[in-house]
């Protein structure tokens, strides 16, 4: 450190998705973590109600993972894996399609879930030039779909805010109409009634551009990023059909879902529709190292092993794809998540989360309530003129009120570690209650 540095400086990190300016005037710092609270620099707990930033799933500073990585550390720090490899990347992989949903043999690693959506993206159309089908490049997303923040993840994504200061982005993209109604739709508990017609959206692109030249559809199968937008009923049943009729590859976004979020392993198996390709990131690790991976079916593997067997197969991969330390906590995640039952664990807890959920219904300018495994949303009436501020200012209060949650436009968006008890749950709404009172 350069001596005229000070340790305690705000003004060299600029943050990510911050209002910077506004931040450095009044800060939010923690200093340590441990299961479901963070501690801040002037001592007081808050309580998770994030899982960090959607990651965090079985608690903070789990020792298992914590000793795994410190061991990986001081054994094997480094090792590429472009045509070399080591124990750990192959053990990780193992571990992953041991719990993935049937027929997903294979991954690709990552360092997030941006680039496990760019990944993903870019096998799409490669698999379909190895198919024989050149001309299948176009890639179909969502309105108000978050798909990361590269340039292929932000041209698929739909959130008008992350990509109207980046240009034209990429060209060949088309966006499917979002699910979120509150005219029909408004306090569902678990998947909304309606909407599942949305999904012929993609038959009037098909119509548009023509499916030979259409590679991928994106979604995320919970739009969580966004506010938490619940798909309807049927809806991704409707969409995967179409896919499958046009022979346009269906990407699940599982970087949130996946993991144990809904109480299944994968969002896949929760709602029993199976993509062709899958990204995940997030709770691979429970946050503790990046680290992503992208799951294939056999069909989308196999197509790139049809070549000579010294041809390199797939032109694409990162330095710390499958870094040791990466993979190790990967590993120690994956099993402390199968040892406490945590992949499942929201089932549990999914119906009283609901129910304390649902009761803040009638607070002050609660305008929709939803739902999904352990995942809820709280979407409030905006401020005249002043869009997000109600939220940001509940998003406030309740960091004051010891409580950690997520905001994003004028919803506040809860998805706490898989490890939270009833009585845990009572503390957050109880919370909430009180902000929404208040604010």
């Amino acid at each position: 450190m350069n001596v005229h540095s000070k340790p305690n400086d705000l003004s060299a990190f600029w943050m990510p998705f911050t209002a910077n300016r506004q931040f450095k005037k009044a800060p939010r710092l923690f200093v340590a973590a441990k299961d479901m609270h963070y501690v801040t620099n002037d001592g007081r707990k808050v309580l998770d109600g994030t899982a960090g930033l959607w990651c965090v799933n079985a608690g903070h500073c789990r020792p298992k993972i914590a000793d795994a990585v410190a061991r990986q550390a001081a054994t094997l720090d480094y090792a590429g894996t472009f045509q070399m490899g080591h124990d750990k990347a192959f053990e990780a992989a193992s571990c992953l399609v041991n719990i993935a949903p049937k027929g997903f043999d294979h991954v690709f690693f990552t360092n997030s879930g941006s680039e496990s959506v760019e990944t993903a993206l870019k096998m799409a159309i490669a698999y379909h030039r190895a198919k024989g089908n050149a001309s299948k490049v176009r890639l179909i997303g969502r309105e108000r779909g978050y798909h990361g923040v590269n340039f292929g993840g932000t041209s698929v994504g739909g959130i008008s805010n992350n990509r109207k200061m980046f240009g034209t982005l990429l060209g060949g993209i088309d966006h499917l109409r979002h699910t979120h109604d509150l005219t029909r739709n408004a306090f569902s508990r678990g998947q909304p009634a309606h909407g599942a017609e949305l999904a012929d959206d993609l038959e009037r692109l098909v119509a548009l551009h023509d499916a030979s030249t259409i590679a991928a559809c994106i979604v995320e199968p919970v739009a969580c990023s966004t506010g938490v937008l619940i798909p309807p009923k049927g809806y991704l049943e409707r969409l995967a059909a179409i896919c499958a009729k046009h022979d346009i590859l269906l990407i699940f976004d599982e970087v949130i879902t996946a993991f144990g979020r809904l109480g299944a392993p994968f969002g896949t198996d929760y709602f029993g529709v199976t993509p062709d390709i899958i990204t995940t990131a997030k709770g691979i690790t429970n946050g503790v190292v990046p680290f992503g991976a992208v799951f294939v079916t056999n069909k989308v593997f196999d197509a790139f092993m049809q070549g000579p067997e010294d041809a390199i197969d797939f032109f694409h991969g990162y330095t710390y794809s499958g870094h040791p330390m990466a993979a190790a906590a990967c590993i120690a995640a994956i099993d402390t998540y199968q040892e406490e039952g945590l992949l499942t664990r929201a089932t549990e807890l999914a119906p009283y989360w609901e129910e304390r959920l649902h009761a803040l219904k009638g607070l002050p300018h609660v305008i929709d309530l939803r739902n999904i495994g352990l995942i809820g949303a709280i979407e409030v009436e905006p401020i005249p003129g002043q869009p997000g501020k109600r939220a940001y200012d509940l998003f406030v209060k309740a960091f004051e009120s010891g409580l950690l949650i997520r905001q994003t436009g004028d919803i506040i968006a809860l998805s706490p570690p898989l490890i939270i008890s009833t009585d845990q749950i009572d503390q957050l709404f109880d919370t909430m209650s009180n902000v929404l009172k208040a604010v």
